[in-house]
């Protein structure tokens, strides 16, 4: 299998000043997810994120993130923001600006796109590839043993399942709806199934649903951990490599596959620990 990364010539440096705070956000279709990097990353161990805090990406109150800003930068600080979601990026921007402006405590900010990853991609669009699945294929790529590829899960408003091979590239892989789009879909496709909630507990109901939302629930979630088990092991047999891969689970709802995919780690915050990565790479330029 051949495969061709994509280099680019990448934007100048970012202004970070030593000592001032950094910050990652990371806007998805359904929360925009916040985080303090507390200790940066390198080609060796990945950043360490506290002070998590969510946002609804098409919803937040500028107030929400104002509070959460004067708890955890005080003073001047620097974002970084990566977005599959424009609109609420652009929203999210605009409130950093004004909370910047009207509270005379400058935050930096910089949007994040895929060449400002530390990662090569073996694509020939990457442009058109998720800046989160980059994000994250980054951190799989610091996270996994050398010499060993990894396959990385994220449960999010879709799902995901990518490939990052054993020199650490990002080979692509593959999208499905999440169980919420899954639930909504029969929802808006049908005139009498209602809708039900993600399962983000990933409480699976057992077999048979006894109304038609335990139906819808059953149905929705054992077909979630059918389907990504399924793609996980066609990635297996894609990747074709000696060494076993590193099976890698983050994203809101993944207890719910959780049991289907009993040798995966675990990583709840990859994809701002990856754009976190990506601080390194700006401040070297």
């Amino acid at each position: 299998m051949s495969h061709n990364a994509v280099m680019t010539t990448a934007p100048p440096a970012f202004p970070i000043s030593p000592g001032d705070p950094l910050l990652v956000a990371d806007v998805g279709n359904s929360r925009i997810k916040l985080g303090v990097v507390v200790r940066p990353g390198d080609r060796s161990s990945l950043p360490a994120i506290e002070q998590r805090h969510d946002l609804a990406s098409r919803s937040f109150r500028p107030e929400a993130l104002e509070d959460w800003l004067r708890a955890v930068a005080p003073g001047p600080a620097a974002i970084l923001v990566a977005s599959v979601h424009d609109a609420a990026a652009s929203r999210l921007e605009a409130a950093i600006a004004a909370v910047s402006a009207s509270r005379h405590r400058p935050v930096r900010q910089r949007r994040i796109r895929y060449h400002d990853m530390p990662l090569a991609i073996s694509l020939p669009e990457p442009h058109r590839v998720g800046i989160d699945r980059l994000a994250a294929a980054a951190a799989a790529a610091v996270l996994k043993p050398p010499g060993r590829p990894a396959i990385v899960v994220d449960c999010g408003t879709a799902a995901t399942v990518d490939m990052v091979s054993a020199a650490g590239a990002f080979l692509g892989g593959a999208i499905l709806p999440g169980p919420a789009l899954m639930a909504r879909a029969l929802a808006e496709g049908t005139s009498r199934l209602p809708e039900v909630a993600a399962l983000e507990q990933g409480g699976v109901p057992a077999l048979p649903g006894r109304s038609t939302q335990e139906a819808i629930a059953a149905g929705v979630g054992w077909g979630m951990r059918g389907a990504i088990s399924r793609v996980v092991e066609e990635a297996r047999r894609s990747l074709g490599d000696a060494a076993e891969p590193q099976l890698i689970l983050t994203g809101g709802w993944r207890a719910a596959v959780r049991e289907s995919l009993p040798n995966a780690e675990e990583v709840p915050d990859l994809v701002l620990q990856g754009v976190a990565l990506a601080a390194g790479l700006l401040i070297a330029r």
